[in-house]
């Protein structure tokens, strides 16, 4: 057990936990942003204690539980009310023991009696707009996508973009709650109009670079849907899904229902 930590920018921590899902956080001169909590099997909350006195503001950039059940060491956290019922159903104890399976089989010991029983802190609707830390600003910005209400954040002093698990070396989005490829793209190409530089997602420990979002959303073309191949990561959600590469080194699985061709 432990957290992994990293400063990737200044004032800027990717902070990994023990199943390998990261959270950032923003440290400010007066105060600091956590955003994501991984999969809460460990006391996110005192680690974060040991990189800053600060207070804390925690948002989640969506309603799964490998962001989310980490909010249980805290006493509130703040997220897009559009993934309200995605957090109810993903923070529930099917998706609690889903995880204790995964902490065993990595030979991760865990108190399950109180991991099951964790109640749930106060949920406040984040709202779209832009939170002073003190030198450091952080804009919240709702792009549905992975999940309805998923959230980015637009550090402007870094010229970083946090996409959550909107976009990632793996890009999911074959899950009931996600949107269909076309809406999805519209949405996030979107996020070209803001001047970032790096990007930071949820699933890797280190910087990407403009260009490398760029190149991911320019390579979702119709052709790179058509020459998808089918996979069966979504069988668990008894839905047939295909896996395109639009770039080296980056894929999207998506649902294979909801690939309407998106130049048609």
């Amino acid at each position: 057990m432990g957290f992994l930590y990293r400063q990737l920018l200044p004032d800027i921590f990717q902070i990994t936990d023990a199943l390998g899902v990261s959270m950032t956080l923003l440290v400010g001169e007066n105060k600091a942003l956590l955003a994501d909590t991984g999969y809460g099997l460990e006391d996110v909350g005192a680690f974060v204690r040991q990189l800053t006195q600060k207070s804390v503001t925690v948002l989640l950039t969506h309603g799964h539980h490998d962001h989310a059940l980490g909010m249980r060491w805290f006493n509130e956290v703040e997220i897009f009310p559009e993934d309200f019922e995605v957090l109810k159903t993903y923070t529930g104890e099917k998706y609690r023991r889903k995880v204790l399976e995964s902490a065993k089989a990595a030979g991760i010991e865990v108190e399950q009696e109180s991991y099951l029983t964790a109640p749930i802190p106060a949920v406040q609707p984040l709202h779209a707009g832009t939170m002073d830390l003190g030198g450091l600003s952080c804009q919240a910005i709702l792009c549905p996508g992975h999940t309805p209400g998923s959230a980015v954040i637009y550090v402007p002093e870094r010229k970083l973009l946090l996409t959550g698990d909107n976009w990632n070396p793996c890009t999911w989005l074959f899950f009931p709650e996600a949107l269909p490829v076309k809406e999805y793209l519209s949405n996030m190409k979107k996020l070209l109009e803001i001047p970032f530089e790096n990007v930071i997602c949820s699933h890797r420990g280190s910087l990407y670079h403009r260009e490398d979002l760029e190149a991911f959303l320019y390579g979702l073309t119709d052709e790179a849907l058509k020459n998808a191949r089918e996979t069966d990561t979504g069988a668990a959600y008894h839905v047939i899904t295909k896996e395109a590469a639009p770039c080296p080194e980056q894929v999207l699985v998506f649902d294979s229902r909801k690939s309407e061709l998106i130049f048609c």
